[in-house]
């Protein structure tokens, strides 16, 4: 991830993330409270599995850009996964 255009495409996937998301809170009003609380939880939890991960990284001593990498993975795994499964419900 230390390539920068891989940022790029992070921020990319995130931005659809989101406006799908949002496009489909707005289509089920409904059901959007459960979703929200749902996708809080997912939040936290990336923030909590890529802090423990930068935390390890940190320990073994490896380069700060290595660290912040292993900060992002899992929010970027999980962007991606959300991405996917958007397209597909679309």
């Amino acid at each position: 991830m230390n390539n920068p255009a891989n940022w790029g495409l992070f921020a990319w996937q995130a931005g659809w993330v989101f406006t799908l998301r949002s496009l489909d809170l707005m289509a089920r009003p409904d059901s959007s409270g459960a979703e929200l609380a749902r996708m809080a939880i997912e939040k936290q939890k990336a923030f909590a599995d890529g802090w423990i991960a930068a935390g390890h990284a940190a320990m073994r001593g490896e380069s700060p850009a290595a660290v912040m990498e292993a900060a992002a993975k899992p929010a970027r795994r999980r962007v991606s996964a959300n991405l996917r499964t958007l397209r597909r419900k679309g």
